[in-house]
């Protein structure tokens, strides 16, 4: 591995813990629920979960690349999640889509190994940036809502470039911004597919954070450096 003189991070998986968001639909649906007799949060959680099975997966590349906002698409998902549970009501979707953007606020939480990455990426004095596919308002709002933004010298927002990984060109963009290039420019996330693939597209050194001890198959990308935790980069950040 060579010498990190720039460092490149994924949000979701990678900084960001999702394990807090499914909190903020039960709470959405418990709000919900408190609101009308016929509702029940239970019902309603399932009914959301079914949608986002469907909806999801339809919705994904508009939403990584901007052409359908985080706020357009959580308006959306409760509207279908009403109407599984027998209601049309607009302006019930309407508050189930801002008390949810409110409780998703409050779930947006660093992993615990986050903030020693951080102190040894200041004590070596290495540029960091960042790099996520999402829609800019969501995207945004959880680094708004982590107290983040101010770590990153340049960023990579595919709902603003309308250019996702594992595309190389959702690399280059911060490399540019950074004044670096190669191997020497590492980039860590959780996504084989994305952020290692589209690492050794750019002719980065690619770092997979592995938290949950995944297995890679044979067709999978092949990262330079595999972690389970962000501490493990203290050294090559410190030697």
């Amino acid at each position: 591995m060579k010498r990190v003189c720039a460092l490149l991070l994924d949000l979701d998986d990678t900084l960001l813990d999702g394990s807090f968001f499914p909190q903020s639909i039960a709470r959405t649906c418990e709000e919900l629920a408190s609101l009308r007799t016929g509702l029940d949060a239970e019902r309603l959680q399932e009914a959301n979960h079914a949608v986002f099975g469907t909806y999801g997966p339809e919705s994904h590349d508009a939403w990584t690349l901007g052409r359908l906002s985080g706020a357009e698409l959580t308006l959306e998902a409760w509207r279908r999640t009403l109407q599984a549970c027998g209601y049309n009501e607009e302006s019930l979707a309407q508050f189930a889509a801002k008390t949810h953007l409110r409780f998703a606020w409050d779930s947006y939480q660093p992993f615990s190994d986050v903030a020693g990455l951080i102190t040894a990426v200041r004590q070596a004095r290495v540029p960091i940036a960042l790099v996520t596919n999402g829609a800019a308002d969501t995207q945004r709002n959880k680094i708004e809502a982590m107290g983040i933004a101010s770590w990153f010298s340049a960023l990579s927002i595919s709902g603003e470039t309308g250019v996702a990984k594992p595309d190389k060109r959702a690399f280059t963009v911060v490399l540019k911004a950074l004044g670096v290039s190669g191997k020497h420019a590492w980039h860590v996330g959780d996504s084989l597919a994305a952020d290692v693939a589209g690492a050794n597209a750019a002719g980065l050194s690619s770092v997979w954070l592995n938290r949950d001890g995944t297995v890679r198959s044979k067709n999978d990308a092949q990262p330079d450096l595999e972690i389970t935790s962000l501490s493990e980069l203290t050294p090559y950040l410190l030697h």
